[in-house]
């Protein structure tokens, strides 16, 4: 049985914020509303930040008069499942493998996925940022997850859509893999060949 690691940012789910954010901006917005937010999700999905809080700093930027969930239910319609790799992840599965979802990722999104998308009933743990304290390519993401769900990097594969991450965990010794859905085949053929 081998473990196997997937990030669900644009390798389970692809995802775009703009349209979702967009929808929210008030006539009065500030000029850099969508730039400011976006730059700030990283303390969220770090646990750094409650979602309330966010959620009111956000609205402010963006003049939102509406209420904490129509932000809630626009802020998680950003996503796009990738059928590809749905497959892999079934198939993995199939063959007896552990699962972990493996995402920076925020209190929002993180419950609304495992709810709607029927992909997330095949992983044994997911490993999500804002639960763990620290985000990819942070060292304590990895060791953190690493200790809690004994993880032996040696028997481990990757899979993430961002090189940043995917260098932070070859250097915490896992097999990586850098995807992009326009080269699926290059993921099935690493995963054949290991």
């Amino acid at each position: 049985m081998r473990t196997y690691l997937f990030d669900i940012g644009n390798v389970l789910l692809a995802f775009d914020f703009t349209p979702a954010l967009n929808s929210l901006l008030g006539s009065n917005s500030h000029p850099t509303a969508l730039q400011q937010i976006i730059e700030r999700k990283d303390l969220f999905e770090a646990g750094k930040i409650e979602t309330s809080e966010y959620i009111q700093w956000a609205s402010e930027l963006l003049d939102f008069r509406g209420s904490e969930a129509e932000f809630k239910h626009a802020w998680r319609h950003i996503f796009t499942p990738i059928g590809s790799t749905w497959d892999l992840a079934k198939e993995l599965k199939s063959q007896g493998h552990r699962l972990i979802l493996y995402s920076n990722t925020n209190a929002i999104h993180a419950p609304f996925c495992l709810e709607t998308y029927p992909v997330f009933e095949h992983f044994d743990h997911a490993v999500f940022s804002y639960e763990i304290g620290a985000i990819k390519p942070e060292d304590d993401f990895y060791l953190k997850s690493f200790e809690q769900f004994q993880i032996d990097p040696a028997e481990t594969f990757y899979i993430d859509d961002l090189p940043e991450n995917i260098e932070a965990g070859k250097k915490h010794g896992l097999h990586t893999h850098l995807y992009a859905a326009e080269r699926h085949q290059d993921l099935l053929d690493w995963v054949a060949s290991h």
